[in-house]
């Protein structure tokens, strides 16, 4: 959730760390802070504001610090209010001293404790300020500034990474990883540190990516690379293309509207690229034609809309290639029992391939020799290189915080997945699996066109409509029911409007007190006829209440289109596309509340693009 930027090299720091917090805003903050080593003497110098970057910015106009070595950081606030004394950099009671930090330390309490009876004073209720003080006690007394460092990160537990800078170490940089994304871009006599590539992209493409518990002494040409026992590490360089200006809106007012509108790109580019990976994607996923063919049940893992696409999953696996399938909250997964099961494996969702709650649970898998495999949009990222194998996505950089593209192209991979394991085991041929193929083309015209359709009454009509309300229920039954809690999360996620989610069937056994003239209500339908009936009874009983009622429905659905109060009409597609072919409406449509609210779409309060943190 924070970001952490750095640089030491030839050239001033300032200009690149603003710059690279600037890109990575959209993982979501809200306090920021710069430090740096004054480049003729060495003194530690810092700014620090709450609030946007743009105040930090304003700050350094009046205080123009610079330095040859830099760090900054944008905080997402878990230990300690948003404000100037708990934002980043912190420091050690000298403050010769300066570290940022990304992640948790989990028994900062007790160690916080030790520090204040040893005589250390605390100026702030961060976590990350143990960091300093405690390395600060250790420095003192080892010889060595390496055997300090072994024994700091012996002391520390949890999640983290961090940069740290010393006044009387001006030539060196010290980077901290475990189990928290952090890499080192590697310039001509300069480096650049960030927990995300995008903060350098552009100025090399040259990439080291710190593996899980070991740190780094970065000069300004040459890396010192070690574990946390202290043996060094070799240096796995990687060349990665990765441009920024490829990531700008476009014209559009926000990105998440460029990204709802990219969906129909990113669903072809998805297919493209699984079929040219037809016959290697079993070595891709790290498992064995045999196993395949002899898989029986498959555990699918993830966290908000990669839950929600996990769950819709579900009915793909269960339906298309007939193999029983358990969905897991990630947050959950590791509180509750993990029974080993034979011709299984689970498969990991996360957009960035960054998100905390599912690597844990990634690693507790590992842990017991269970076969784990990553299902992201990032081949660089942490899942996909800490997994026995994955299969990725093509939905491009995705900026905006509530997610759009990387929902449709994680659906796209899985219902292709579904078909491909399906083939394997003989259920179905190859002629059905090229038409699997070109459903999922012809639903990202659906996708399309369906926003089309419907923009103009939605942004004259039924942004101002809906924006007045304060509470909605939203209802589906079968694959409509997860799509209908995606749907509900994007409107909290973007508008601030309160929404509860429910299986349609459910409405009677007591959210049905909900309901009276002034609580509006979602139904996403579905094409099968007996689901759909019974959905038509669920809008029956809102209706005899005075509830209103609005329907996402596919064509020829009278009953359904004549009860309800609004509806928008889907064209007929796979049935267990259905939620696809309504993703980009559903979305388009809670985009244009937001903005009719004056939300901040792109970076919703109190929300985070990569949630780093458990």
């Amino acid at each position: 959730m924070c970001t952490v930027v750095g640089y030491i090299g030839r050239g001033y720091s300032r200009e690149f760390v603003m710059e690279g917090l600037s890109r990575l805003e959209y993982r979501g903050y809200d306090s920021a802070g710069f430090s740096c080593l004054h480049p003729d003497d060495n003194r530690l110098l810092y700014v620090k504001a709450e609030g946007k970057l743009h105040n930090l910015v304003t700050k350094l106009e009046d205080s123009p610090i610079d330095g040859f070595t830099g760090i900054g950081h944008t905080r997402w606030s878990t230990h300690g209010a948003s404000s100037v004394k708990n934002a980043h950099p912190q420091f050690d009671c000298e403050r010769t001293i300066s570290i940022v930090h990304n992640g948790i330390i989990e028994n900062h309490r007790e160690l916080k404790v030790k520090l204040l009876e040893s005589g250390h004073v605390f100026h702030s209720d961060t976590d990350t300020e143990i960091i300093a003080h405690l390395f600060e006690a250790l420095y003192k007394t080892h010889k060595t500034f390496k055997g300090a460092i072994l024994d700091l990160v012996g002391y520390l537990q949890g999640a983290y990474a961090f940069i740290t800078i010393l006044q009387d170490k001006p030539d060196v940089m010290l980077l901290v990883r475990k189990r928290s994304p952090l890499c080192v871009g590697i310039g001509d006599g300069e480096m650049y540190v960030a927990s995300d590539m995008l903060a350098f992209a552009g100025k090399t493409n040259k990439v080291l990516f710190l593996p899980d518990e070991s740190f780094a002494l970065v000069h300004k040409d040459m890396i010192e690379l070690y574990h946390f026992d202290g043996t060094p590490l070799p240096m796995n360089i990687q060349e990665v293309e990765l441009t920024w200006d490829m990531y700008e809106k476009q014209g559009h007012d926000h990105y998440m509207l460029k990204e709802i509108y990219e969906q129909k790109g990113a669903i072809h580019d998805t297919v493209d690229f699984l079929s040219t990976v037809h016959d290697r994607v079993w070595d891709d996923m790290g498992v064995t034609e045999q196993s395949i063919a002899q898989l029986d049940s498959i555990n699918l893992l993830g966290c908000g809309t990669s839950w929600h696409a996990a769950y819709i999953a579900k009915f793909f696996f269960e339906t298309i290639c007939m193999i029983p399938t358990r969905v897991h909250l990630a947050s959950e997964f590791r509180h509750m029992p993990l029974f080993a099961q034979k011709n299984s494996f689970y498969l990991a969702l996360s957009q960035s391939g960054e998100t905390a709650d599912t690597l844990e649970g990634m690693r507790l898998i590992k842990s017991m020799a269970l076969p784990i495999i990553a299902l992201t949009n990032v081949s660089s990222s942490t899942m996909v290189r800490e997994s026995d194998g994955f299969i990725l996505t093509q939905a491009g950089r995705e900026i905006a915080v509530a997610s759009t593209k990387s929902f449709s192209t994680q659906l796209t991979a899985l219902y292709w997945l579904a078909h491909r394991i399906a083939l394997e085991k003989k259920i179905i041929t190859s002629k059905k699996m090229q038409q699997a193929e070109k459903e999922l083309l012809v639903v990202a015209e659906v996708l399309e066109n369906c926003i089309e359709n419907y923009r103009m009454p939605i942004m004259q009509t039924y942004a101002k409509e809906y924006a007045q309300y304060k509470n909605m229920i939203f209802l589906g039954r079968h694959i409509s029911y997860p799509f209908a809690l995606e749907a509900a999360l994007k409107l909290k996620e973007i508008a601030y409007i309160f929404a509860t989610c429910y299986p349609a069937g459910e409405l009677k056994h007591g959210p049905l007190a909900l309901v009276d003239e002034g609580m509006m209500t979602f139904v996403f339908s579905h094409q099968d006829p007996l689901v759909y009936q019974k959905l038509v009874s669920n809008v029956q009983e809102i209706k005899a209440r005075k509830g209103k009622v609005t329907a996402f429905a596919f064509e020829d659905q009278k009953q359904l289109l004549d009860i309800a109060d609004v509806s928008f009409i889907i064209p007929h597609v796979n049935p267990l596309l259905g939620p696809l072919a309504m993703t980009g409406l559903m979305q388009f449509l809670f985009y244009a509340i937001a903005k009719e609210l004056d939300r901040p779409i792109d970076k919703p309060r109190n929300l985070a693009k990569s949630v780093t943190v458990e």
